[in-house]
């Protein structure tokens, strides 16, 4: 390569090789800087050709070509204090359970998808929580690619009266689906569902990773437009549970709602997977009946609805799932075990955690339980798996050994470390808070727990003996030396 001379006024490209300075050389690197990538169906990774195997995620022929996306020659910019934060608004849906897991309500210009399994409640919940929406004059867009417009109908009629502002089109065809929303320019929109739609100029069947990313991708340009429509996406589930289709639908969208079944009491449950504008933690709960689904939320009346008080082997303990709390009551039993040697079953609970405070019990309580089969059970189909159920793990085995109920008033918090203390549990305060609500009255929590304005009488413990001590559950002279 020629450099070239000081005060020479010759451009630089005049001295590169000939086949680098030819006019072809600039259209094959823009080519191949167009050139079609292969996007991995489970994790999104994208990769420069095609193999076997996601360098990844590890999953197998999950590549699939995508065209080279489009070169954009303009790009809007503004300065952030220029920009009106009341765009941003909140609109509420009217379902209590369902605005508790948003943090309000639907975000304006936001996209949410809906999981969840076949006759979950899905298309239900969507159009009570819509029709309240429409009710007061926003104009609210259901695209049923899946039910006939007389199939929606009616499942309307058992929820609600219908408003005049709630619309329907009936069809699968993308191009229709955005006459659609020209035509009635709504600011909510309901896609149900997006693998059921398909647009002509994509190649692939409704489902498909492209089909999938083409009308998604549509559906953000919606969302985060001029027009700032609200969408929501109805996804279906794999058998494991997890969202069907490509995992990059995921990414594109900014809230992600899980509607499960199987919780406690039959109940159904919405978490929030993703949600970039509040918390994940938070659970809703729901039941189905015939008008709907009904909001359910005072969980712990239904939970507690059936109690016996004043039974031994009788605890009750309040759990966290997610962010809320719920009063759970642990039964306990104990027998003489058999010539085949003691039994060890759970039901809602931890079987490994029971091991081990069954061996806490023996070795800094005095309680020998070697030659005595333990029953432990959570009521209702409850779970309480967490660490802070071990003490009133421990409690209902003892008061079930020993015969003595605890105060029907009581409730009782705690971890429990293999040196027989007593660990505080995260969210101490809102689980006192929901047994204050439930109405008990004291708590057994652990001696570090430092707490204040709870209402309640606190019966602080440094250790499982003292536990149990002071509840008078394990008398001395009744105490069983550990075997």
């Amino acid at each position: 390569v020629r450099l070239p001379q000081p005060g020479s006024d010759s451009p630089p490209q005049a001295n590169l090789p000939a086949w680098e300075s030819h006019p072809l050389h600039s259209l094959g690197a823009m080519a191949r800087s167009e050139r079609n990538t292969y996007l991995c169906r489970d994790c999104g990774a994208e990769s420069p050709k095609w193999a076997g195997r996601c360098p990844s995620c590890g999953s197998w022929n999950s590549l699939a070509e995508e065209e080279a996306p489009k070169r954009r020659t303009t790009a809007t910019v503004n300065r952030l204090v220029e920009i009106d934060a009341a765009g941003a608004a909140v609109i509420p849906t009217g379902l209590e359970e369902l605005d508790r897991v948003l943090g309000g309500g639907f975000m304006r210009g936001s996209i949410t998808v809906l999981g969840g399994e076949p006759g979950i409640g899905k298309s239900t919940l969507l159009l009570q929580a819509l029709s309240a929406v429409a009710s007061q004059g926003t104009d609210v867009l259901y695209v049923s690619a899946e039910e006939s417009a007389a199939q929606v109908r009616s499942r309307a009629n058992r929820l609600r009266e219908m408003p005049a502002s709630l619309w329907i089109c009936n069809d699968s065809d993308w191009a229709k689906v955005e006459a659609a929303v020209a035509e009635v320019s709504p600011s909510f929109v309901v896609v149900d569902s997006i693998q059921t739609v398909s647009d002509a100029e994509v190649g692939g069947s409704a489902g498909s990773l492209a089909q999938v990313r083409s009308c998604a991708q549509r559906c953000v340009e919606w969302a985060k437009g001029p027009s700032a429509m609200t969408v929501i996406l109805v996804g279906h589930v794999t058998k494991d549970g997890s969202l069907a289709g490509p995992r990059t639908l995921e990414h594109m969208v900014d809230t992600v709602l899980s509607f499960e079944e199987g919780e406690p009491l039959g109940l159904r449950s919405l978490r929030a997977v993703k949600h970039r504008f509040g918390r994940t933690g938070e659970l809703g709960l729901f039941e189905m009946g015939k008008k709907g689904l009904r909001c359910v939320g005072d969980a712990t009346s239904l939970f507690l609805a059936d109690r016996r008080t004043g039974q031994a082997g009788d605890v009750i303990t309040p759990t966290m799932d997610g962010r809320r709390a719920l009063m759970v009551e642990l039964q306990a039993l104990t027998a003489r075990a058999g010539e085949a040697g003691p039994r060890r079953s759970c039901q809602g609970t931890d079987c490994g955690r029971l091991s081990a405070i069954l061996a806490v019990l023996a070795r800094h309580a005095g309680v020998g339980l070697g030659s005595t089969d333990v029953f432990v059970s959570a009521v209702g189909g409850a779970k309480a798996t967490e660490p802070a159920s071990d003490l009133a793990v421990a409690m209902a085995v003892v008061s079930s050994l020993s015969g003595l109920p605890l105060p029907e008033d009581l409730v009782v918090v705690g971890e429990i470390g293999l040196g027989g203390e007593i660990r505080r549990p995260h969210h101490l305060p809102a689980r006192l808070s929901e047994a204050k609500r439930a109405g008990f009255g004291r708590a057994v929590v652990p001696a570090s727990a430092e707490l204040s304005g709870t209402g309640m009488d606190l019966l602080r413990v440094p250790d499982v003996a003292s536990a149990l001590s002071a509840c008078g559950i394990l008398p001395a002279q009744r105490r069983v030396r550990a075997s």
